[in-house]
């Protein structure tokens, strides 16, 4: 056998070796961006599913310069304390076959009603329905726990004045008392087979469905969870 020959058959023997070799030997691709995307979109939308209101989900750009391994099943995560809502971080990460973590920036707006002064609000005051306003906006970039509902706001008093359009958040608001110190209440208590009940007075000021002490008739001291009407109810 001639040289010339010998080197023809060892060049074909390590084409067709190359050739054999499985696909997860060879040099990995690169991984699209427009993937990573989509899995951010995803998880976003997932995540605000139980929001009120129309939900949009916007995700930044990914620098193209990057050059990550392919990855077949990306997956997204938030960090303590990031949530679908306004401007957040979402992490992606690859465990196989290559280990990579990227973070990218995304916005998560939600359209939706909320609760505001249609009129001066003064401190203190009951709240009345004519003195309200339903609006639409980012429910994202109002205040925390603004208040989405009439119903929620209605018979309320705010901690301060306010001046026309302030949207309404639920922690500024105080309910209306239902027992007030010295108030004459009637405890009641019932279970399986017996009601009970008796005249007691208030000893401290309850909203609906506060804890509340009494002191009854006796000079007995009993707390109860007030109730509107007057009552209070206790269990035994």
């Amino acid at each position: 056998m001639t040289p010339r020959l010998v080197t023809l058959l060892m060049t074909a023997a390590l084409t067709a070796t190359a050739l054999s070799m499985p696909a997860q030997a060879q040099t990995p691709g690169r991984q699209d961006a427009a993937a990573i995307k989509r899995t951010v979109e995803e998880f976003l939308k997932v995540q605000s599913g139980g929001l009120p209101g129309q939900v949009t989900v916007a995700v930044g750009a990914i620098d193209p310069r990057l050059n990550l391994a392919a990855c077949p099943a990306p997956q997204a995560f938030f960090s303590p304390g990031a949530r679908a809502w306004g401007k957040t971080t979402v992490g992606v990460r690859c465990t196989a076959p290559s280990a990579w973590t990227l973070y990218v920036q995304a916005s998560v707006t939600v359209m939706g009603d909320y609760v505001a002064s249609a009129a001066p609000l003064v401190q203190g005051q009951e709240i009345e329905e004519r003195q309200l306003v339903v609006m639409q906006g980012d429910l994202t970039s109002l205040p925390a726990g603004v208040a989405t509902d009439v119903s929620q706001v209605i018979g309320r008093s705010t901690n301060a004045s306010l001046p026309p359009g302030t949207p309404l958040r639920l922690d500024t608001l105080r309910s209306k008392p239902v027992v007030q110190p010295g108030q004459l209440v009637r405890l009641v208590s019932s279970g399986s087979g017996f009601s009970v009940s008796a005249e007691a007075r208030a000893m401290s000021t309850a909203i609906d469905g506060q804890v509340v002490r009494v002191k009854t008739a006796s000079g007995q001291q009993i707390s109860g969870i007030a109730k509107q009407g007057g009552l209070v109810e206790v269990a035994f």
